[in-house]
């Protein structure tokens, strides 16, 4: 495995790519985004914080996991549904006990003698395809997995593209989205080892949980400082409670997203008590035993997040409303807290139980910062709690977000000397290609998106919004006295 390092001059650039969110045909213009990110930081690392795979994308209905643990393609949100049917994209199912029988009339065995084996519960599962002409249909679902599969491996084959063409090492986690595709974390790790420079280690902790040690430029090997990627779950919740809320998920899965049974998950124990024991570990190899700067990442921030930002009354223009355990109140950044360049876009989607990650990493010692992605539109960086806390938006254009000129990814540039002096900015695709993308509508629903009441008052709380929605009132109110008299 490649040993990171500082260069001879004491530098290293790192860049976190966000929310990706894709299927298997990633598009132009975020690879043209990475490409341009990559060309104008020259990093020595790219860190993907979660949700590379857009999981719930048409492209993987056969196989789609609202919850791990379910059947694959068993509970498909309407939204797919309809998405798919605008794609051309067909779900056929097929009974698994039947396929399983016409193998067994191919293979020359006695069907009849072996039916009753078939429980109840098999009998009523149903596999789907995606394959338009029905004579194509996969009759198992081990052929639909590895369908996905191979539709996981084009996924990162797209984004990954410009990495190894730079011949830049990277290093990935997972996020709530990537699982869904029907393929488990376990198993993609796998499939980015596949993939030259990957980082990711066969003996981690756990899929996306793991430590890359930076050596000090003088070749000695000591670790000057050492990168955490940490695994943050997906979402909370028994599956009883996931179960008995389907319904109603099915109806409205952008609004669930966040209130769906007990939210989202969090660190498992494990995780928690790997950020002080991995410390401990790098200290013992550096000879003093001492914690070395270090900086994590993942994909769901922790409620400390929202200590970056001041509650204000809901009227405050721009202010966006919490979500689940910060309902009902309204925020904004709190700039002297925060960095400038800052901006906060949605709600921060934290976990309903805080498990002391920050605590932990503070204790730990060594831990400077912990930055995140996940809540596309956000992209501030604060101080609370002894750390800095931050985000990455979305660098993907398949999936909601801001404005295509605020899509982007963060560059990180550390010194050996002083490593939690760091400087960090965006690279956007405003600076590096211009204002517009190729596909300016889809990007401006992507960033309006309504999906409750909630996002609703947000958006009324934006300027422009309420100035365009006040005129169009006005200009409505206008015409209708105008009616009234000429009928006089």
């Amino acid at each position: 495995m490649t040993n990171l390092r500082f260069r001879e001059d004491g530098s290293f650039r790192v860049l976190q790519m966000a929310d990706i969110q894709d299927g298997p045909n990633v598009l132009p213009d975020t690879i043209r985004l990475i490409r341009e990110a990559i060309r104008k930081a020259d990093p020595d690392l790219v860190v993907f914080t979660g949700d590379q795979i857009r999981g719930y994308d048409p492209a993987y209905i056969d196989t789609f996991l609202r919850r791990r643990g379910e059947e694959p393609g068993a509970r498909v949100r309407a939204v797919t549904e309809v998405e798919a049917k605008l794609r051309g994209i067909k779900r056929r199912a097929r009974d698994r006990v039947n396929n399983r029988l016409l193998a067994m009339k191919s293979d020359g065995g006695n069907p009849d003698a072996q039916q009753t084996a078939s429980t109840a519960s098999t009998a009523s599962t149903l596999v789907y395809s995606t394959t338009s002409d029905p004579q194509d249909v996969p009759t198992t679902l081990d052929e639909l997995m590895d369908e996905t599969r191979d539709k996981v491996r084009r996924t990162f084959a797209g984004f990954l593209g410009p990495v190894i063409e730079a011949e830049v090492p990277f290093a990935a986690t997972y996020g709530n989205h990537d699982f869904q595709c029907g393929i488990l974390a376990d198993e993609q790790d796998g499939i980015y080892r596949e993939f030259p420079g990957c980082l990711n280690p066969v003996d981690s902790l756990e899929p996306g949980t793991f430590a890359l040690p930076i050596e000090a430029s003088d070749g000695s090997g000591r670790v000057a400082m050492s990168v955490m990627m940490v695994n943050s779950g997906d979402y909370a919740g028994k599956p009883e409670e996931n179960d008995a809320q389907y319904p109603a998920y099915v109806v409205n899965p952008r609004g669930l997203d966040l209130a769906d049974s007990d939210g989202y998950g969090t660190p498992s124990p494990e995780a928690i008590d790997w950020l002080g024991a991995v410390q401990s570990e790098l200290g013992e190899r550096n000879g003093d035993g001492k914690p070395v700067p270090a900086i994590a990442f993942q994909h769901i921030p922790p409620q400390e997040f929202y200590d970056c930002l001041k509650e204000v009354p809901a009227w405050t223009p721009n202010a966006v409303e919490g979500a689940r355990t910060h309902a009902g109140h309204c925020y904004v950044l709190n700039h002297e807290i925060c960095r400038p360049g800052s901006r906060l876009g949605e709600a921060i989607g934290c976990a309903d139980e805080n498990v002391g990650e920050v605590d932990a990493l503070r204790e730990a010692g060594g831990y400077f910062a912990l930055f995140c992605g996940h809540d596309h539109k956000n992209a501030f960086v604060g101080h609370a709690h002894g750390i800095d806390l931050g985000y990455a938006p979305t660098c993907g254009f398949e999936c909601y977000g801001p404005k295509s000129r605020y899509r982007g990814i963060r560059l990180f540039e550390f010194h050996e000397s002083n490593p939690a002096g760091y400087v960090t900015r965006m690279l956007t695709w405003g600076d590096l290609v211009g204002r517009y993308s190729s596909n300016e509508v889809r990007v401006w629903f992507e960033d309006h998106c309504v999906t409750g009441a909630i996002s609703m008052r947000n958006e009324l709380r934006r300027p422009q919004v309420f100035a365009v929605l006040s005129g169009a009132m006005s200009l409505g109110f206008m015409a209708v006295i105008r009616s009234l008299v000429k009928k006089r």
